[in-house]
């Protein structure tokens, strides 16, 4: 019997070098089910975002992966079953039901949270500076408040959205303090972990490290939400400086992981999965 293709896809801007089209593919693979998953990039369709979207919603996918800048902008399109994903408010996982309506979920958070667990083990955050706010930001600051972190320090160049990631935060119950700061500079040295959820050092995007390298002295560990190239200027530097690090790989792995498993239903063996990422 022929299996029907499983038809996913990515909307982003500058993901030419994105290997989810890759992990969906090997994950259908070995689940037996054919899978096609795509790049959408809405200026190389000719279309805006909701474009974009109307596309894969009109042409049968199955589903979708959200990344920058768009996490925040397709919550509207969606149903979100889950209060604290609407007080979240970004969305990186999209599936169309069959009623016509579609779904949204987050594994930028889960993801990050069996990451984090991974790498460190049963180890609490501490207190943790992180450095921008947007959508996977944001799902970074919720899923290191639900690790039980001491306390966030949050900055961005658009300081409203570092207020309103804190009045969200607040609203869930987040525990210990959260504050806002101008400039990452300014929280160095009072923190145990430091985060970079920006698009800086991206294969592809703005080149750098969200810090000067000797701002890593004071800090434990680290984690760049970047993972192409999958060893970043920020993890050198944090490196260089003794800090354990955690790359944003990881995060890309764990999160492909569950989003394997809304879009076919069952999980994938995690290892196989791996090994087979790695031989590509």
């Amino acid at each position: 019997m022929v299996r029907p293709v499983l038809r996913l896809g990515l909307i982003g801007d500058a993901i030419a070098a994105s290997r989810a089209p890759e992990l969906h593919r090997l994950a259908g693979g070995l689940l037996e089910c054919p899978t096609d998953y795509v790049r959408l990039v809405p200026a190389e369709m000719g279309v805006n975002f909701d474009g974009a979207f109307a596309y894969a919603r009109d042409s049968g996918f199955r589903g979708l992966n959200i990344t920058y800048p768009y996490k925040a902008r397709v919550v509207e399109k969606l149903r979100l079953d889950d209060p604290a994903l609407r007080r979240l408010g970004a969305v990186n996982t999209v599936l169309f039901e069959p009623d016509g309506s579609a779904r949204g979920e987050n594994t930028d958070l889960t993801g990050f949270m069996a990451a984090f667990r991974a790498r460190f083990g049963a180890t609490k955050p501490g207190h943790v500076l992180l450095i921008g706010c947007g959508g996977v930001g944001r799902a970074v600051g919720f899923g290191l408040a639900a690790l039980g972190a001491d306390g966030l320090v949050l900055v961005d160049i658009d300081q409203t959205k570092a207020a309103r990631l804190r009045q969200d935060l607040q609203a869930d119950g987040a525990g210990g303090s959260i504050e806002i700061e101008a400039a990452a500079t300014g929280a160095v040295g009072r923190v145990d972990g430091i985060v970079n959820c920006t698009p800086i050092g991206m294969e592809g995007g703005e080149p750098g490290v969200v810090l000067p390298t000797d701002a890593f002295r004071c800090a434990l560990w680290a984690f760049d939400a970047v993972y192409t190239p999958s060893d970043t200027p920020f993890l050198r530097a944090a490196r260089a400086n003794g800090l354990a690090t955690l790359s944003g790989y990881e995060l890309f792995f764990h999160q492909g992981l569950h989003a394997v498993r809304l879009f076919h239903g069952r999980a994938v063996d995690a290892e196989a999965l791996r090994r087979a990422l790695a031989r590509a």
